[in-house]
């Protein structure tokens, strides 16, 4: 019994949102991620414009320029997905949101899809950082997978360790 209230609980995992490849965030060219101001997190290099749930839980925030979401889980655990750098200064174009602040997902539901060629083309980088902005636990660390090549809703990306 006494095993059961003390373990760690190690069974959360964020999975990739995106199709695509994984990249250290201290590879992502901008230092607010590489020095992980808000958060720690890989990135993905997109193969494609879906957009999933990296985790289930609940939509905290869309910005009107659509470029990021935030997910809430139930143990209190936020996750921020970025999409490219430099995105919000398109205002919204390129990108369409299929999920709204409120809303329960589930790990794989569809968030946003966005139109890699015009923002490649409009924005500064298309790679996206996966980042853990709030821990459940002030204590929470967390391990980065070493994949190379992710799959969006099904490829681990983070383990509690």
């Amino acid at each position: 019994m006494f095993k059961k209230l003390f373990k760690k609980s190690n069974d959360f995992a964020v999975f990739s949102p995106m199709n695509g490849r994984i990249v250290p965030i201290e590879d992502v060219p901008d230092p607010v991620f590489s020095e992980k101001m808000m958060g720690d997190g890989v990135a993905i290099w997109p193969k494609d414009g879906r957009v999933v749930a990296p985790v289930t839980g609940v939509v905290l925030h869309v910005p009107d320029s659509k470029h990021a979401i935030g997910i809430k889980t139930e143990d209190g655990t936020e996750v921020l997905i970025h999409v490219g750098l430099e995105t919000v200064a398109l205002a919204g174009k390129g990108f369409t949101v299929h999920a709204s602040v409120g809303d329960q997902v589930e790990v794989g539901a569809l968030l946003l899809e966005c139109d890699l060629a015009y923002i490649e083309e409009h924005a500064s980088s298309m790679i996206t950082p996966v980042v853990i902005t709030e821990k459940a636990n002030e204590k929470d660390e967390f391990v980065m997978s070493e994949h190379a090549e992710a799959k969006g809703g099904e490829t681990t990306i983070m383990t509690r360790a």
